[in-house]
């Protein structure tokens, strides 16, 4: 009657074709132990991040190894392009994006050199994590094995 009783729903979608992981399985204990939210990663297969939700850049590190997104009910994604990427000090990656733009799902927002990252970083696997967990109710993974950029990965029940 009004959607009081509707619950909101909202996707993260695959940022790149790839392998999707449990968060646990990452190769860094922050991530793993789910120190800074809950999510997944992918191995990616494609070396141009696209944007897993449509909402606002809050932040892009100077680095280019990963950003902030929030979505217009206020969930906070961040996508990490692989491990202990802060070491390259921005040597691999292209910024596509400023932080304050407005982008839609599927948006390139980084481009980066997968071959330079697999050999100079202890692991490709890219993080993609909720850090307001304090909005999210309940949350499903609906895939666990390959898929293509855009796909819907994770569902979230708004609290």
């Amino acid at each position: 009657m009004f959607n009081i009783f509707k619950q909101k729903e909202i996707y993260i979608n695959a940022p790149f074709k790839g392998e999707i992981i449990q968060l646990q399985d990452v190769a860094d204990q922050a991530f793993a132990q789910k120190m800074l939210g809950d999510g997944f990663a992918i191995i990616p297969e494609e070396n141009i991040l696209q944007s897993p939700v449509s909402g606002e850049i809050i932040q892009i590190f100077p680095t280019g190894h990963a950003l902030g997104i929030k979505t217009k009910n206020d969930l906070e994604v961040l996508v990490h392009i692989g491990i202990d990427t802060v070491e390259l000090a921005g040597q691999g990656f292209k910024k596509l994006v400023k932080q304050g733009e407005k982008v839609e799902v599927g948006r390139a927002l980084i481009e980066f050199d997968l071959d330079y990252i697999k050999e100079n970083s202890p692991s490709i696997a890219t993080p993609v994590i909720i850090t307001n967990m304090e909005k999210v109710k309940n949350m499903e993974l609906l895939k666990t094995a390959s898929v293509r950029a855009g796909e819907k990965v994770l569902k979230i029940i708004l609290a």
